[in-house]
């Protein structure tokens, strides 16, 4: 056997279909994006009939404020897309997240440069990735247990480190750092997304990248498909699944200085339920829970799915309550339809 997987490895179509339906998965969440948003800007249209000015959600500010609120969560998204894709998931990724801005909080507050703080906080992303990824394959535990364990251990490390309090910088902060995710250009401006979501978008690219025009991307696929056929091929699955984690730690990492940028601290407690956010875009945006499947395009899509409908809600003066509600059904709708698709292809349609 060597390293080289065969295209149908991945699934039981040819190359060109797998491409078709990697661009209906890609173009299903934009799509649903796209009539979300102007399903609130109605509603927003119709509550203010009477007063027109104050109707503000179909407005390029409202754009910019989605993008911007989405950066966080779609840049860790992006990591979590390739771990479905190669059949695990991670649970520890808003905590990871939390610590990894805790971390830089604790450096910048030390008074150390930036950079090393910095770096600091992505190295703790990519530690944290790294830990589970190992875990998994030496433990042979299923991810979903290991990263719940390690959810906690990270919750607590970060509680540990800012010694039971969020961790302030007292002005000693950068501002370009804060500036990552505070501010909103002008629309003539080209920043006029903010850095953030330029980020988000940059990685977007590399991750398409890595995962349909390198070898290594074939492998992520492969085993997410069929993890004993990738063995049988030649692929290190351990190593492959140590590598996923880790790149993944990479991008929540990223986002944990994304998240010191928004509140200009370190709190662990803000990771808490973030994953659920993280892995909710992933699904929503036509990720497999089955491994196998999923789109950069499609994530980034529902990273800010999300953020409209919490906009909406507010605009509209609903209570987090049917926020919560719309998202869940969402899920349930998102996972109902990948599980219809799952038994079609068992089925052979």
């Amino acid at each position: 056997m060597n390293g080289n997987i065969d295209q149908h490895a991945v699934g039981p179509s040819g190359p060109r279909l797998q491409h078709v339906r990697r661009i209906g998965t890609a173009l299903g969440p934009c799509i649903g994006l796209v009539v979300l948003f102007l399903l609130f800007s109605a509603c927003d249209m119709w509550q203010n009939r009477h007063d027109p000015e104050n109707a503000n959600f179909f407005t390029m500010y409202t754009v910019q404020q989605l993008l911007r609120d989405a950066a966080p969560v779609g840049i860790a998204a992006l990591g979590m897309t390739v771990i479905i894709i190669a059949g695990g998931i991670d649970l520890s990724a808003g905590t990871a997240m939390a610590l990894g801005a805790t971390v830089t909080a604790w450096f910048i507050r030390e008074d150390y440069h930036v950079v090393v703080a910095l770096m600091a906080g992505i190295g703790t992303g990519c530690f944290c990735g790294f830990l589970n990824g190992t875990l998994i394959s030496v433990l042979r535990v299923v991810p979903f247990i290991v990263t719940l364990g390690t959810m906690s251990i990270f919750l607590g490390t970060g509680w540990l480190l800012a010694d039971n309090t969020p961790i302030r910088t007292d002005g000693k902060a950068p501002q370009w750092v804060l500036s990552l995710q505070q501010e909103i250009q002008p629309v003539h401006d080209w920043m006029l997304f903010g850095r953030g979501v330029w980020l988000m978008l940059g990685l977007a690219v590399i991750v398409a990248i890595i995962l349909h025009l390198t070898v290594f991307g074939r492998h992520i696929f492969a085993i997410g498909s069929s993890e004993s056929t990738a063995r049988l091929c030649g692929v290190n699955v351990n190593f492959v699944r140590v590598a996923v984690y880790t790149l993944a730690g990479l991008f929540v990492g990223i986002a944990g200085i994304l998240q010191f940028g928004t509140i200009g601290s370190g709190d662990p407690q803000q990771g808490i339920g973030k994953e659920l956010r993280i892995i909710a875009a992933v699904v929503i945006g036509g990720g497999s829970l089955n491994g196998g499947r999923g789109s950069i395009v499609g994530t980034l899509a529902g990273a800010c799915i999300m953020e409209v409908i919490l906009t909406g809600c507010v605009s509209l003066g609903l209570s987090s309550t049917w926020r919560d509600v719309i998202l869940g059904l969402l899920i349930v709708i998102a996972v109902t339809l990948d599980q219809i698709r799952q038994r079609r292809l068992m089925a052979g349609e």
